[in-house]
């Protein structure tokens, strides 16, 4: 019996938006899931649990409507939940979650068991982001059905492995789904993941660019104008170190000097502060090197089925090359 995600044979692509703070809402989510990839959003992107509560009330509404009047299913879509003890809604959220039966949990800063064990108490799944071989052990442990691996070079909270390593790392102990995340923004890089062994593709800056996120029109085009040499990477913002562009640093006056400081995680009492920070100190991963327009989310998984296609296409025609006696 097969140790992997059921969902992922029925998707039209091997990919997760992945939730992205104050980025990620019920538009995108909706628009992913309609276009056959799981789109995904983070609890705490709704400023209380009765507005989270209302953004998945809208979400399947919108979905089961979009069913019945096409006859398609449409992907999964999940919610990214902080499980740390300093997040004072994580108690409640997981309630909703429970209440409205969310198909994805995906929970980041602690893998805990009596989370997965809620979860899993209606059928649904929990994926688990990690940076690292020890943070896998621990995830497997509390149950999870998947690890999301954040590689060097992903947008937001990241790591600093690279992904080849950490994909065989975790592969030799973990067999249930992997997902893999870092750099992934074009049809090719989906295809590439899963020559490196992963399961799903997992994608949050390609997905800032597109027209139903809440991304401000500065931020899209500070990505379009970003290489990878424009992304810093530091603790200095949110006390997790994460993936930030170099110009929005700048134009909110953070020094060289600031962004060797840490700083302290504390979700109960800077979640208003974050926020505050995270809407003009912007986050994107290294893939901005790929990417260069604004589309609708439609088109752009009509383009990255194309490269993805075409990709593996080129792979194959390599076997009447190589292996050579």
């Amino acid at each position: 019996m097969s140790e992997k995600a059921e969902f992922i044979k029925d998707l039209s692509l091997p990919v997760i938006a992945a939730p992205m703070f104050l980025i990620s809402g019920p538009k995108l989510v909706v628009e992913c899931c309609k276009n056959g990839i799981v789109g995904t959003f983070p609890a705490l992107n709704q400023r209380t649990s009765e507005g989270f509560e209302e953004w998945l009330i809208q979400i399947k509404s919108e979905l089961e409507q979009f069913e019945k009047e096409t006859g398609k299913k449409p992907a999964p879509f999940g919610v990214n939940l902080i499980v740390h003890p300093t997040n004072p809604r994580l108690e409640a959220d997981v309630k909703l979650c429970m209440k409205h039966k969310v198909p994805l949990v995906i929970t980041s800063l602690g893998a805990v068991s009596q989370v997965v064990n809620a979860i899993h108490s209606y059928g649904g799944l929990v994926f688990h982001d990690i940076i690292k071989k020890r943070h896998a052990e621990k995830a497997a442990e509390a149950g999870v059905d998947g690890l999301i691996l954040v590689s060097a070079g992903a947008g937001g909270h990241a790591g600093n492995l690279n992904p080849m390593s950490l994909v065989h790392e975790v592969k030799k102990f973990f067999h249930k789904t992997i997902i893999l995340s870092g750099c992934i923004s074009t049809g090719q890089d989906i295809a590439t993941a899963l020559q490196m062994g992963a399961d799903l593709a997992y994608m949050g800056t390609r997905f800032i660019n597109t027209e139903e996120s809440k991304a401000p029109e500065e931020y899209r085009k500070m990505i379009i104008e970003a290489g990878a040499s424009d992304v810093i990477y530091t603790a200095a913002i949110s006390g997790v170190h994460a993936n930030f562009l170099a110009a929005s640093l700048k134009a909110a006056g953070v020094s060289e000097e600031d962004l060797k400081k840490d700083r302290k995680i504390d979700f109960g009492k800077e979640l208003n502060t974050e926020a505050k920070a995270w809407k003009t100190i912007w986050s994107a991963g290294q893939g901005v090197t790929t990417i260069d327009d604004v589309l609708p989310v439609s088109k752009l998984v009509k383009t990255l089925k194309t490269g993805f296609k075409n990709a593996i296409e080129e792979q194959y025609k390599l076997l009447e090359v190589f292996p050579k006696n």
